[in-house]
């Protein structure tokens, strides 16, 4: 199909002053924009019937196919305004490249990327008085795609699904600012094995998760690390964000991320970090880390700073773990130098306030 969508404004724009209000206090997912995006796609058409509406309700039968059986994915991306009033995203096609992976994963029809962008683009510069102003602060875009079939059955993915992209005003994904969180290291539950879906962004993932999330907060924790399937003694994610081991300090600093196995979702995040780092002279890798060499590690003095990143919270420093043999602190409990300046560089991207020489800024609006 074209890139061309059927235009159909709302005639209920929420005021401005109350818009403004939001704004000023958004938080992390409570409020949405005036409009929304939809595409359907059935067997027989592809893709078609691509529409900028009102934001609201969908009508969905009982029997429809994501209720009973979760198929269905979803990706996660920001748009930002920056010094000159333009509002860019970042790195748009590498998400829709991830969606589509996903898609595959999940037997899910791929979304053309061009589509896909120019969906993000058009709510992005219908909604634009939507996009904050404040520091810190982001318009969360929300693309989602699931399966419409009526019917209930299990020998074959549906025939028909619905793509959509809804958008939510953001301020800081953890409250307090920036502030180190204490993490637990999860036993009794597994995210992910080799074969399944750790690698796609499906929200089956993350409803599991909900469980070793409460442990975490029962243990005094805000965070769950989540372990290997096999052995339960390797680093994999922390919630639903890749994490970062910082070795050394100063210009001996260097940083390690455990390596994609399929069962960890590939951050545009930490892609992003994996190349922005050495640029910055700090050496980059991908690699594995058990429980005891982490602890160890950070006996020693050898590891230093231990980080969490994902398109959320950007950059999340972890100042304590957790488990069922003990607890320690990462470094000195707080922010460390190589998290905060990694940080820096990667935000002052994203607003503008950095030099973009890598490509990732897309302007929308």
């Amino acid at each position: 199909m074209s890139n061309t969508f059927d235009i159909r404004l709302s005639q209920n724009r929420t005021p401005a002053e109350e818009r403004q209000r939001i704004l000023d206090n958004p938080g992390f997912g409570q409020y949405f924009t005036d409009h929304m995006i939809t595409i359907q796609w059935t067997e027989e058409e592809g893709w078609h019937d691509a529409r900028l509406q009102p934001y609201g309700p969908l009508t969905l039968d009982p029997a429809t196919a994501v209720f009973h059986y979760g198929q269905e994915l979803f990706e996660g991306l920001k748009a930002y305004r920056q010094a000159d009033g333009s509002i860019v995203t970042f790195r748009p096609y590498a998400n829709a490249a991830r969606f589509n992976t996903s898609c595959e994963r999940m037997a899910m029809p791929p979304l053309p990327e061009e589509l896909f962008v120019r969906s993000l683009e058009l709510l992005v510069d219908t909604d634009r008085d939507w996009v904050p102003t404040n520091v810190d602060s982001s318009l969360y875009l929300r693309p989602f795609l699931i399966a419409t079939q009526r019917g209930l059955g299990v020998n074959s993915p549906s025939s028909s699904f619905m793509f959509v992209v809804i958008a939510s005003p953001s301020g800081a994904y953890f409250t307090g600012g920036i502030k180190p969180v204490s993490v637990w290291l999860s036993e009794d539950y597994t995210r992910a094995a080799p074969g399944g879906t750790g690698a796609a962004k499906c929200g089956g993932n993350y409803a599991g998760a909900f469980v070793a999330q409460s442990q975490a907060v029962r243990e005094g924790c805000d965070q769950v690390v989540w372990l290997d399937a096999t052995e339960h003694r390797w680093v994999e994610e922390m919630g639903g964000m890749n994490l970062f081991f910082v070795y050394g300090s100063g210009a001996d600093a260097r940083i390690m991320t455990p390596a994609l196995t399929g069962t960890l979702l590939p951050g545009i995040t930490r892609d992003s970090l994996l190349q922005l780092a050495p640029d910055l002279g700090i050496p980059a890798a991908e690699g594995r880390i058990s429980t005891d060499e982490w602890r160890e590690g950070n006996a020693s003095g050898e590891l230093t700073e231990v980080f969490a990143c994902g398109t959320a919270a950007v950059i999340t420093p972890v100042g304590r773990v957790k488990g069922t043999n003990g607890e320690w602190l990462v470094g000195s409990g707080e922010p460390g130098p190589v998290t905060m300046r990694l940080r820096d560089e990667l935000v002052g991207i994203q607003y503008g306030e950095r030099t973009d020489s890598y490509g990732w800024i897309h302007k929308t609006a």
